[in-house]
């Protein structure tokens, strides 16, 4: 393995496109790359030092998934269950539609459902029920307070009709809650974190390990900043504009006691890195203890979209990838412009983090940036590629 176009590559990145990155690699076992390069705070002169915090936002989404998959194989539910059987305020839903009719929905939301961003939500976070969680908590939004009370707001369509990018994964965090009487965090912390001896990886971030977070910024190529996350990810985003620095908090942690599913995970580079190499490796970290099965892995990187469903999961860098439980997956190399294998699976997030796990080439890679709406489409396919040819040299 040769990983000198790799470097060239993150070098290249770092110095036109954004203030620095990292990344880490892992193949059958053992570490085999790890690189950082430019800047933590470009406006201060500080420079990664391998040491640093990302805020993951939906790389989140695959600790989630996975959490709720633990207790899947522990008989706790099926993915048929209607989520009603675990959170009743979920018993009966209600579907508004574009012009303001509502009626009544004809099929519960399933777990498959959450799993699958098919429940009939949107990420909107500025819903009536929100605001009611936020009175009740006194601005705390325990995330199974919060889901109980989001249950009462319309859905946007009926489960199961369509993917929609959307609050699931939050959802599902709540269920697990339910299901467990632990605070989800609490949950994934022993339960994924602490087994693998992820030490690095938080929730609510400590206040003595905040200075690590690097400096967040934001890439505005038209001048106009938007809060509308499933827009900034499926922009075609030109090579001018504007970087910009903002705030280091993830505006969907909704309070101290909100662990988001769908954004909540803040994490150096090296340590969720470790989480990638164990889905990689049939669910076994590189110290020999086991979060998931094999076959409970084979079953989340399985696309469980219908063909109907497909049709809504249309965002271009996914072109060739099915969704999963949670996660996407390789389905076909020709439409993807990727050569990683089929069955490849992972997920990427809204600052430009992306968690790759390959186990048929046992192939583990996280990568960090810190750029909201950080030009994915042009960047990600390209990344993939270069880790990929340089495999095989």
């Amino acid at each position: 393995m040769d990983f000198g176009n790799l470097k060239a590559f993150l070098d290249n990145w770092a110095d036109e496109f954004t203030p620095g990155c990292q990344i880490v690699i892992y193949k059958d076992n053992k570490k085999v790359y790890s690189y950082h390069t430019g800047f933590s705070d470009v406006e201060s002169n500080i420079k990664l030092s391998g040491n640093d915090l990302f805020n993951l936002y939906s790389c989140s989404k695959v600790a989630t998934v996975t959490a709720a998959l633990q207790l899947y194989e522990k008989g706790v539910f099926l993915l048929d269950d209607p989520l009603y059987e675990y959170i009743p305020e979920f018993k009966e839903m209600y579907i508004k539609d574009e012009y303001g009719n509502t009626r009544k929905a004809t099929r519960p939301i399933t777990m498959r459902n959450l799993f699958t961003m098919t429940a009939g939500y949107t990420y909107d976070f500025n819903t009536p029920g929100f605001r009611k969680a936020n009175e009740i908590t006194n601005g705390k939004n325990d995330t199974l307070t919060v889901m109980k009370s989001i249950a009462s707001d319309s859905l946007h369509f009926e489960p199961g009709e369509k993917w929609s990018y959307s609050i699931c994964h939050d959802i599902l965090a709540g269920a697990v809650q339910a299901m467990t009487g632990m605070s989800f965090s609490e949950y994934v912390t022993k339960n994924i974190f602490e087994p693998l001896g992820i030490k690095d990886a938080y929730y609510h971030v400590p206040e003595t390990e905040k200075g690590r977070i690097a400096q967040q910024y934001q890439f505005d190529p038209d001048g106009i900043i938007t809060d509308d996350i499933t827009e900034n990810l499926g922009k075609k985003q030109p090579e001018i504009g504007v970087m910009r620095r903002i705030d280091k908090e993830v505006a969907h942690i909704l309070g101290d006691e909100y662990d988001s599913g769908g954004a909540g995970v803040t994490a150096s580079c090296e340590d969720y890195a470790l989480f990638a190499q164990a889905l990689a490796n049939g669910g076994v970290g590189l110290n020999g203890e086991r979060i998931l099965s094999s076959n409970t892995i084979d079953l989340m990187r399985t696309n469980h979209l219908t063909d109907k469903q497909m049709t809504t999961y249309n965002w271009g860098d996914l072109l060739g990838y099915g969704y999963g439980l949670g996660v996407r997956t390789q389905m076909k190399t020709a439409d993807s412009c990727t050569i990683s294998n089929l069955g490849e699976f992972g997920w990427s997030g809204a600052a430009g983090a992306v968690l790759i796990a390959d186990p048929k080439e046992n192939l583990a890679v996280f990568f960090t940036q810190h750029v909201i709406n950080s030009r994915w489409s042009y960047f990600g396919p390209r990344l993939f590629n270069v880790i990929y040819s340089c495999l095989n040299k």
